[in-house]
């Protein structure tokens, strides 16, 4: 019996960690449709220090892409929508390498590097992630990200800040390059 209810806690727990409607608050975005915010640009704010060890043994920083327009994916290979979003954000990535965008992932929560490293080749992912276990780098999004929010995405600007946030899996393709358009252009 007592194991049951375990099992119950455990499984709702991690529903709740990777939720379809995380509670986000008033933390001064602008343009909300949905689970998408976007920043106006007189009220961006640069994270706090974004960074880490990569699965591969590297030490990356959000600072490494300074002047770039980067997107940044938090995700973990425990959570079945960032597995469904996860051969969505590879091709973006891909498709706009060359328009100087960079694109980094921050996994969070896996108890093993072999099981985010087996997430990355299954999905084919082209950029660096930072490995972070105890959810500790999440903590740089502070009132930006709610430590719940299991996939989300952000667009930094060229200047370092957050432009826009995605609380969920990417709805679309077309949608995250909509919103690295507009950040590169200069809008929100």
């Amino acid at each position: 019996m007592r194991r049951t209810a375990a099992l119950v806690v455990a499984g709702l727990l991690l529903l709740v960690g990777c939720s379809d409607n995380p509670s986000s608050g008033d933390q001064g975005f602008v343009g909300s449709t949905g689970l998408i915010d976007r920043v106006a640009v007189a009220d961006r704010e640069p994270p706090g220090a974004v960074e880490g060890e990569t699965l591969q043994g590297e030490q990356v920083s959000l600072d490494d892409f300074a002047g770039q327009v980067v997107v940044v994916n938090v995700w973990g290979s425990w959570c079945p929508p960032c597995r469904k979003e996860a051969p969505l954000l590879a091709e973006v990535a891909r498709d706009l390498e060359d328009r100087d965008v960079a694109f980094l992932g921050i996994n969070t929560r896996d108890s093993s590097r072999d099981q985010a490293l087996a997430f990355e080749r299954r999905f084919e992912v082209p950029y660096p992630s930072i490995y972070d276990s105890s959810g500790r780098t999440m903590l740089a999004f502070s009132g930006v990200l709610p430590p719940s929010a299991i996939p989300s995405t952000l667009v930094i600007d060229a200047e370092g800040r957050v432009a826009a946030r995605i609380l969920d899996e990417v709805p679309s393709a077309r949608t995250l390059v909509q919103l690295v358009e507009d950040v590169q252009e200069g809008g929100a």
